[in-house]
């Protein structure tokens, strides 16, 4: 509930301030200026969306998890999708998305806020966590499934079986 009466005062405010700041500059200039931005901020989303899968697909074929490049290119399709929207504080927040600096400050902020976990910028492989299952640190090791360590394949986990007959009629 409180996530939306902030959305709510952050779209009233920021409807405010484009009508006032265009009543100062002119209706054309404000319209330039609002599709200026959308166009913009389209074009960066269908710029970084592709790049960041790339850049996330990369890390992953590497065995590391592309965690820092999912949250850069979140907050950077996040920035696209401000602008897009008319309003001058949203376009304000669009381009802090963007700048490298202001993003940090973002996710210090965000962190502060509980919002998100912080990011580990270690890439962490799938190697790791096998040395870690050998050592006992988690679920079964390879030697004991009878598999070597390196071309061990096996995930272990549980599962519910949906085909259960006993529940149909």
């Amino acid at each position: 509930m409180p996530i939306l009466i902030f959305i709510s005062l952050f779209t009233l405010l920021d409807f405010i301030l484009l009508f006032s700041i265009g009543s100062q500059i002119g209706l054309l200039t404000t319209l330039l200026l609002v599709l200026a931005t959308g166009v913009i901020g389209l074009h960066l989303i269908r710029k970084e969306g592709v790049s960041t899968f790339a850049r996330a697909r990369q890390r992953m074929k590497a065995g590391e998890i592309p965690s820092q490049e999912l949250m850069t290119g979140a907050a950077l399709i996040f920035g696209g999708a401000l602008l897009m929207a008319p309003g001058f504080l949203s376009d304000l927040l669009g381009i802090a998305c963007l700048l490298p600096s202001a993003r940090q400050l973002l996710y210090k902020g965000l962190v502060w806020l509980g919002l998100k976990t912080s990011v580990d910028t270690k890439p962490h492989t799938h190697e790791k966590t096998r040395r870690q299952q050998r050592a006992g640190y988690g679920g079964t090791s390879t030697s004991e499934t009878g598999g070597s360590a390196e071309d061990s394949s096996v995930i272990e986990g549980d599962f519910i079986s949906r085909d259960d007959t006993s529940r149909r009629p």
